[in-house]
């Protein structure tokens, strides 16, 4: 023995990632005896050199794709075919937006009566098409439910000129054509927005709020200033470049012309673990399966759309930095204020803790910004609803087949519910399904969609900025104002005379976005030598197995290098908030922006004199109508009455309340919207005096026993769809059955 220590044995250790039969990494040659450790390594060498060329073809093609789509005139990434109906290049304000009918894939069955969907996509530096990328998206989801779809998409380059008022308009003018050509429908076009989609369809729908219908804005970012320390620094970016005076300087060198691919640029920055490694490291390894997902999204993610200067600048100013839009500063040209307070359909925030572009405050704050109090949102007659998925990321919200078609598909197939509701704040919760659950053939899917009645504090328990912090956001915004207006004043001219469209065109072509996509297409001279070895190593491929040491090294290497970048851009961010408040924070930067006058940075809506005076006279009219009505109302008005204490309501209720209206003559059936003017009414009347309102329902009643027993049935079936009542439920159901059992009263003046 030698005087050596026999140690026993261990079983496998790890060395990297990969487990090795004894001993440590000191013993690596002696573990390795037996093994064909020459062997392993001449596989994992031709394994790493066949996949370098796979790799580099698949470069290669993604650059193709890119010029492919440079070269044309409207790309996009959509996978239904469609059929186009307005060119907003033919309006009188013309834009490069447009409106197509999305054409049903075979089997797929659509009724024109449904309430159609619109889908506006994002134009925040990318091309169009996210929103109908694959199948299972958002329009395939709606396509399925057998709603009539359509998409608003957008050409690579601005019409001259043109300016957000200008595309808002058109997308009323696009809202307008498929009321038109839906007059049967049952209920408003539901708007979906994507990302900065949902802000400007805000707008929109602010302007002329009886044209739309329901909102569902998935990841729109409306206050820009939101977040929580130490996880959202995109916020900060205005700050650490001194406003937006870098925008104007970038539409300036662009003649005019802002270009998309800084947009990119900007979220490519956000994870460089991502950017600069993970993301190629996934394709290499996984050189064999990867291309098609790769591909189709990198022939989105690579063609940059191009803005002009001035709507850039406008969205720089009034919501990067500004965060104008929540707080109602905003004018249009012809000097209407844009007010999100005059929205009157039910709009749906989906976010998600995921989302590091738009987290949960952006998507959310403006609810604070809008009101102090939960029966502000009541009185002022505006639905709100949210829900909050836990891990999706931000383009996963609108993208992601796997991950978000749950909550598209019961926001979805739940929306004529949603508009049913009456004014208020809820979060939609949506669960699986309980096998003991009561009536499951009234549940839709695989999923059971709830809505829970919700107050303002539960949107601040999700974090917001102190007064503080919004003192420092304001400090931002006013440096802005100065450093723009002398940027204008002192360089501006300068930098105009300098460039011309071709100098600008030129820049554009060297950005380094599309030159990494272009150095490996074929217009590099090597490209079709690596054309022509991808297609030998095709042919005789010999993939190293997962379990070769040297394959599980590489992927322990390629653990260290993402782990030392996320690391990097961990520290980066926090130097970044840490500057920021120290910068904007100093009491005397605040007092030279004439700040410290007040004190204070947060902006809100203030109190409309106008608007409390019209709300205080729709109450007053309650009174009139408090006897006024038939079975709808009553109906209507005792379901409101038996559920008024329960904070949640889920979809086997509805689901009943659409069977009965079914089952009415279709020369009696209401319109929807007749329907969800009643329900409002009629909800308001129980909670301005619940008892004088419930005195008031035999009025109501028909004097005809039939009807009774009718209307009593169907007020039953409702109830206990949702299961069995609770104790206050079922008393106020015997309540009304004790009134809808006696006779009717002489009415009530």
């Amino acid at each position: 023995m030698n005087g050596a220590v026999e140690r026993p044995s261990e079983g496998p250790r790890l060395i990297g990632q990969w487990p090795m039969p004894c001993g440590d990494a000191a013993d690596l040659a002696s573990c390795w005896s037996g093994l064909d450790v020459l062997g392993r390594a001449q596989d994992y060498v031709v394994d790493t050199a066949q996949r370098t060329i796979l790799f580099l073809d698949i470069l290669r093609r993604r650059g193709n794709a890119h010029l492919e789509a440079a070269a044309r005139t409207a790309p996009n990434v959509l996978s239904f075919e469609f059929e186009i109906l307005v060119d907003g290049r033919t309006l009188p304000r013309p834009v490069n937006y447009g409106l197509v009918r999305i054409v049903p894939p075979p089997g797929v069955n659509v009724d024109p009566t449904r309430r159609p969907f619109i889908v506006f996509d994002p134009r925040a530096g990318h091309g169009p098409g996210i929103g109908g990328m694959k199948h299972d998206s958002e329009i395939g989801v709606a396509l399925q439910a057998g709603h009539p779809c359509y998409f608003v998409g957008f050409l690579t380059e601005p019409v001259a000129g043109q300016t957000i008022e200008d595309v808002c308009r058109a997308e009323a003018h696009f809202v307008q054509t498929v009321v038109d050509r839906h007059p049967r429908a049952d209920g408003k076009p539901v708007l979906i927005g994507n990302c900065q989609a949902g802000w400007q369809v805000m707008m929109m729908a602010s302007i002329v709020p009886d044209l739309v219908g329901p909102l569902l804005l998935a990841g729109a970012p409306l206050s820009y200033w939101a977040g929580v320390r130490g996880r959202n620094p995109l916020r900060y970016l205005g700050g650490m470049l001194g406003g937006t005076w870098l925008t104007a300087l970038s539409g300036d060198l662009g003649a005019g012309i802002f270009d998309g691919a800084n947009l990119v640029a900007n979220f490519e920055n956000m994870n460089p673990a991502n950017t600069y490694w993970k993301k190629a490291y996934n394709v290499f390894s996984k050189v064999d399966t990867e291309a098609g997902r790769f591909l189709g999204f990198e022939q989105w993610w690579g063609s940059p759309v191009l803005l002009n200067a001035g709507e850039m600048q406008w969205i720089a100013d009034n919501l990067f930095v500004g965060n104008r839009l929540s707080s109602g500063e905003i004018t249009t040209s012809d000097g209407m204020r844009v007010d999100l307070r005059n929205i009157r359909s039910p709009i749906i925030v989906f976010c998600s803790w995921g989302d590091d572009i738009t987290p949960p405050q952006q998507a959310l704050d403006w609810v604070l910004d809008l009101y102090d109090t939960d029966d502000e949102i009541i009185s002022g007659g505006q639905t709100i609803v949210y829900t909050l998925h836990q891990s999706i990321g931000h383009l996963g919200i609108f993208v992601s087949g796997k991950v978000a078609t749950k909550e598209h598909s019961e926001l979805i197939g739940c929306m004529d519910m949603i508009d049913l509701m009456p004014p208020g704040l809820y979060e939609a919760v949506i669960t699986e399904v309980d096998p003991d659950i009561a009536n499951p053939e009234l549940i839709m899917g695989r999923y059971l969609f709830r809505l829970e009645r919700r107050k303002l504090d539960d949107i601040r328990a999700l974090g917001t900025n102190s007064a503080e912090d919004d003192l420092r956001f304001a400090t931002v915004a006013r440096l802005s104002d100065v450093n723009l207006g002398l940027y204008r004043t002192l360089l501006a001219p300068a930098v105009r005379a300098m460039v011309t469209p071709e100098t600008a065109q030129m820049m554009r072509n060297l950005h380094p976005h599309r030159m990494r996509f272009e150095a490996f297409s074929d217009r590099n001279p090597l490209g079709q030598a690596v054309a022509g070895m991808a297609e030998a190593v095709r042919a005789d491929r010999r993939p190293a197995p997962d379990d070769n040491p040297f394959r599980q090294l590489e992927g322990a290497v390629s653990t260290w290098i993402e782990t030392a970048l996320q690391t990097y851009g961990v520290m980066r961010d926090t130097w970044e908030e840490v500057l920021f408040h120290s910068t904007y924070g100093n009491p005397f930067m605040q007092a030279a922006m004439g700040l410290m006058a007040n004190g204070t940075g947060r902006r809100r809506e203030g109190r409309d004199a106008i608007r409390e005076a019209i709300a205080a006279r729709r109450e007053a009219e309650l009174d009139a109508h408090l006897a006024e009505g038939g079975e709808l109302e009553a109906l209507v008005r005792a379901l409101i009455y038996i559920n008024f204490p329960n904070a949640k309501v889920d979809e086997r209720s509805f689901v009943v309340l659409s069977q009965i209206r079914a089952k009415a003559p279709a020369a009696a059936r209401l319109p929807f919207d007749r329907i969800k003017e009643v329900a409002r009414e009629q909800f308001l009347i129980v909670r301005r005096d619940e008892e004088r309102a419930i005195a008031a329902l035999p009025n109501l009643l028909p004097d005809d026993k039939a009807k009774r027993r009718q209307l009593l049935n169907a007020i039953r079936l409702v109830v206990e769809a949702s299961g069995k009542p609770s104790p206050e439920t079922a008393r106020r159901l015997a309540r009304i059955e004790a009134m809808i059992g006696a006779p009717a009263p002489e009415a009530v003046k």
